[in-house]
C-alpha cells in the first residue's frame, strides 16, 4: 500500500503568498495601486467581452452647436451672416422697385405717344377729306357770289329758292369742316405771310402799303397751326 508523501498545507494557509519587499516611496505623494489592481491590492477583473471605456465628452443637445475654441459665433439675429442676407434682400427689393418704375414710365410714354399719334392721324384724315371737298365748296362760293345777279335777271321765277338751297348746302359744308377743326380764312388787308398765303400776282395799288394783301382769289383753310390749303392772294407792290 503506497502512501502519498505530498505535503499538504494546513487549512487557512492555502493561497497565502510570501510578503513582497516594500520599496521606499515619497511620503508626500499618495500611494497609487499598480495598474490592474484595486486599492486593496487585488487584481481588478473585467467581465469577458467588456472593453475599457474612455471618458467621452457630453453629447450636444439637439439644435445646439458645440462651442469650439476660436470658432466664429453661431448664426443668429445680428450675426454677420444674417446681416448679409438682409442686405441682399434689400438690394433685390431696390432692383425690383427700379424695374417697376421704369416699366411704369415706359408705359406712360407709350400711352402719350399713342394718343399723340392718334390725334395726328385724325387730323391727317380730316385734312385729306377737306382737300377732296374744297373744290366743290369753291364752286359754291363762286355761284353764291353771282346769286344776286341771277335773281335780278330771272325776275323772281324760282331763282330765289335755288339760291337759298345753295346757301344752305354751303353752310352745312363749312359747319362740317369746323366740326373736325378746319376753319377757313380770308387774309385781305393783312401783311403777306408765305406760310399762310400764296401770291398769284403783285401789283401797285393806290393807298395800299407794299406787301399787304389787297385781294383774295381763293380762301385758305387751316387746322390749328397747320395749313390745309393756303389762301391765293394778290399782294400790293
Amino acid at each position: 500500500m503506497s502512501h502519498d508523501h505530498t505535503n499538504h498545507a494546513p487549512e487557512g494557509a492555502q493561497g497565502a503568498q510570501a510578503p513582497e519587499a516594500e520599496l521606499p516611496q515619497d511620503e508626500s505623494a499618495p500611494a497609487r495601486p499598480p495598474e490592474g489592481h484595486d486599492a486593496s491590492g487585488a487584481h481588478a477583473q473585467r467581465p469577458q467581452g467588456e472593453t475599457e471605456l474612455k471618458a467621452q465628452p457630453a453629447a450636444p443637445q439637439p439644435g445646439a452647436s458645440p462651442a469650439q475654441p476660436g470658432a466664429p459665433a453661431p448664426d443668429g439675429p445680428g450675426s454677420p451672416c444674417d446681416l448679409d442676407q438682409l442686405a441682399a434682400k434689400a438690394q433685390k427689393a431696390d432692383e425690383y422697385l427700379a424695374l417697376a418704375q421704369r416699366t411704369q414710365a415706359d408705359f406712360e410714354n407709350y400711352r402719350k405717344r399713342t394718343a399723340r399719334e392718334a390725334v395726328i392721324a385724325q387730323e391727317r384724315g380730316a385734312a385729306k377729306l377737306a382737300l377732296a371737298l374744297l373744290p366743290a365748296i369753291d364752286n359754291l362760293d363762286r355761284a353764291l357770289a353771282h346769286a344776286d345777279e341771277v335773281v335780278a335777271t330771272d325776275g323772281g321765277n324760282g331763282a330765289e329758292s335755288l339760291v337759298a338751297g345753295l346757301k344752305h348746302v354751303h353752310a352745312d359744308l363749312i359747319s362740317a369742316l369746323g366740326n373736325v377743326g378746319i376753319e377757313r380764312y380770308s387774309p385781305e388787308g393783312e401783311p403777306f405771310d408765305p406760310q399762310y398765303h400764296e401770291a398769284v400776282a403783285q401789283q401797285p395799288v393806290e393807298g395800299a402799303q407794299p406787301g399787304v394783301v389787297v385781294e383774295v382769289f381763293q380762301r385758305g383753310y387751316r387746322m390749328g397751326e397747320s395749313v390745309v390749303r393756303p389762301a391765293r392772294v394778290v399782294v400790293a407792290g
